[in-house]
């Protein structure tokens, strides 16, 4: 009969499979107690439960040994950055002095720095109203260039018109007429009495009005020209006025009606030129325009003279 102090046999030592080697040596040869005695135990135990794991790459299937090159730019590297930038922005500096030197430089001299930004789907010319003419004046002026553009109006149904009259047998001449009309009519129009008044109104110079009052009483004797439409030039048909209308009315009614439109168009181009010519001429005589443009006209004639 076993003793109560039997060792079971299902108890196993407790190694720490982790630990140092010596030390699980050690811990090996610690005393038993059998059968009422004690026994020491010197061969060294292992854990034959666990076994060493294989070794796992470190790249997970990636190359082995492979390097990622991060760049780091050194202290060096950034002061020479910083100075760069600093010298462009410098440069900016110095071209944006410069560039106000210039504008101030411009308008000391009476230099006028104009940006095209009429019309606004194609820029062509400079056109600035609200900004550059007098408060009292812009009505005049906006007035003035609607006549401008009335005009380009007339013209352009002129065409239409003649266009008709050319399908229905008139002849081609008369087309031709009205295509020149339009050709040299509109931009005629702004060099030679648009633009000198409003020149005029932002500067305030008498020879600006008197250009324009020479050349825009030419505008109204065209208009009122092409709104009576005389038999002039092959037989006024080249002009959509009244008589022109009526001429051509017996025999082609469609045409006719266009013709009426453009002596209409015409003659309320007509009327408002008159009111543009009666309010600049107003303002001209009140502002005292008239008298030094008569002095300026005297010391012309007195050096041509001498």
């Amino acid at each position: 009969m076993a003793g109560r102090y039997d060792p079971n046999p299902f108890d196993e030592d407790e190694v720490n499979p982790f630990s140092d080697p010596a030390v699980r040596g050690k811990q090996s040869s610690q005393q038993k107690f059998t059968g009422g005695a004690f026994y020491t135990s010197s061969a060294p135990v292992s854990n034959s439960r666990l076994s060493p794991l294989p070794p796992e790459p470190v790249d997970f299937g990636y190359d082995r040994g492979a390097t990622v090159d991060i760049p780091i730019d050194s202290s060096t590297d950034l002061k020479k950055k910083e100075k760069e930038l600093q010298a462009k922005e410098a440069e900016l500096k110095r071209r944006e002095q410069d560039v106000r030197r210039r504008e101030d430089a411009a308008a000391r001299a009476g230099i006028v720095l104009e940006e095209k930004n009429w019309p606004p789907f194609f820029p062509i010319i400079h056109h600035d109203i609200a900004t550059e003419i007098p408060i009292h004046l812009q009505r005049i002026q906006y007035v003035a260039f609607t006549t401008f553009l009335g005009l380009v109006l007339c013209l352009l149904w002129n065409i239409i018109a003649v266009t008709t009259a050319w399908i229905k047998g008139e002849g081609v001449k008369i087309w031709f007429l009205a295509v020149i009309y339009f050709i040299s009519g509109v931009p005629g129009a702004y060099v030679l009495w648009y633009r000198p008044l409003y020149r005029a109104f932002r500067t305030d110079s008498a020879i600006k009005f008197g250009w324009f009052f020479l050349f825009y009483l030419l505008h109204l004797g065209f208009c009122i020209i092409a709104a009576v439409a005389p038999p002039i030039f092959f037989k006024g048909k080249s002009l959509t006025g009244i008589l022109a209308a009526i001429d051509v009315l017996g025999d082609h009614a469609l045409v006719g009606i266009f013709y009426f439109i453009g002596a209409g168009l015409f003659c309320l181009e007509v009327l408002i030129s008159i009111w543009v010519f009666q309010q600049v001429y107003m303002y001209f005589r009140g502002s005292g325009k008239a008298a030094e443009m008569k002095r300026d006209a005297a010391r012309g004639a007195m050096r041509a003279a001498i």
